[in-house]
């Protein structure tokens, strides 16, 4: 099929076959990805009120709780920038509590998210993480957007902040917050320890649906990263980029082995926890969405990316901290430490540069069809984000020439 005869805003029906055909993928990534394209051709993102939010969620817990509830103080939330929120609370009696006034959220994706990603995967995760890690509790699933315009998971609200509330950088989503010294000396063991408990917890004793178990030993887990990766970009992407094919191509003939296969939280960084600023301690874990079983280093390029991190002051100036809170050396040593776990520096590279690629397919490639099409409430932010691209290019660049 050629470029010429591909419109990827109105997919057919032959067009995402050969996709899948192409780039064989877990299970529920293909069941989302066909689902995004058999529905672009419909009408672009309405704006939901938030009475008609509120609504559907009235709907759907007048059909799953027993007994009367009250919906109140309903209010948006702007973080997670691909997903709609609302804040609200539920007063109602917990079979278990008895009467209880609840605070809660409802996370729901737009009609074309910047990442399609499961709301089920989330939920399990969650609730496989209850207990081992300060998690958000799952309350509710609308998984097949039953009540809700798109499908939707209700957790519970905790309360945090992401940055210290008196930071000046004016970064946002994580992008090299400086926590300061005493913020950082109180989280930075909390930080690398929750990592080691996501990558040693047994996945096998969880009971997930959503996920599929590459095996150890193989090369799965990578190729079904790239896969997806490859298939986003041909999806989405209005241009060619030359760099993407070599990129691509590189990366398939230097798959890794995964030695131990892990849960992955795949966008594990400051900007994605909450935390109490005055006692320093971390109270959430947030953004499941990029979770999925397969190789640690995935998760340990992405958390030391520079984007993510900052260089020390004064003395302290030539010292990067991993997401401003470790520096990188001690990071790598801590957590072969703590895990047991090596870090394998080949698998690491391959793991950046792929990093690099999901970057690029995300910025120059759905963020563009996203806003085109106007199918996200955040388009004018999505258009902002291609500023990031010659940046990305220049280190996906970089980093090829050292491997190549």
């Amino acid at each position: 099929m050629t470029a010429a005869a591909v419109d990827r805003d109105r997919p057919s029906a032959a067009f995402i076959e050969e996709m899948r055909r192409r780039f064989p993928t877990e299970r529920e990534t293909d069941a989302l990805l066909v689902r995004k394209l058999r529905r672009r051709a419909g009408p672009p993102y309405r704006r939901i009120a938030k009475d008609e939010l509120a609504a559907c969620l009235e709907a759907m817990l007048a059909e799953r709780l027993d007994g009367p509830f009250e919906i109140s103080d309903t209010r948006w939330f702007t973080g997670g920038v691909s997903k709609i929120q609302l804040g609200f609370t539920l007063a109602w009696d917990d079979p278990e509590r008895g009467p209880s006034r609840d605070r809660l959220m409802v996370r729901m994706d737009p009609s074309e998210s910047l990442n399609a990603t499961s709301r089920v995967r989330e939920a399990e995760l969650l609730r496989a993480f209850h207990g081992v890690l300060p998690v958000p509790g799952v309350f509710a699933l609308d998984a097949d957007a039953r009540w809700f315009p798109e499908p939707a998971l209700v957790y519970a609200f905790v309360d945090g902040v992401t940055k210290p509330t008196g930071a000046t950088s004016g970064k946002v989503s994580g992008l090299g917050t400086n926590f300061g010294p005493a913020l950082r000396e109180r989280l930075a063991p909390q930080f690398l320890d929750h990592l080691v408990r996501i990558h040693t917890f047994d996945h096998e004793e969880a009971a997930f649906t959503a996920l599929d178990r590459p095996r150890a030993g193989t090369t799965e887990s990578a190729l079904w990263q790239l896969n997806r990766a490859r298939r986003v970009w041909e999806e989405d992407r209005a241009d060619d980029l030359p760099l993407m094919e070599v990129a691509a191509n590189w990366m398939e003939r230097n798959l890794p082995a995964t030695d131990v296969v892990s849960v992955v939280h795949g966008d594990f960084r400051s900007g994605n926890f909450l935390f109490d600023e005055a006692t320093g301690e971390i109270r959430a874990w947030l953004d499941w969405e990029r979770a999925h079983l397969g190789d640690r280093h995935r998760d340990l390029a992405w958390t030391t990316q520079a984007l993510f991190g900052h260089y020390g002051e004064g003395a302290d100036r030539g010292t990067y901290y991993v997401c401003g809170l470790i520096p990188r050396d001690e990071f790598f040593a801590r957590y072969e430490e703590a895990s047991g776990l090596p870090v394998d520096h080949d698998a690491l590279a391959f793991y950046r540069i792929l990093n690099c690629y999901q970057i690029v397919v995300s910025t120059l490639a759905t963020a563009y069809r996203v806003a085109r099409l106007g199918k996200s409430h955040q388009d004018i932010l999505l258009a902002r984000v291609k500023g990031e691209v010659p940046i990305v290019v220049g280190e996906l660049r970089q980093l090829l020439k050292e491997r190549m």
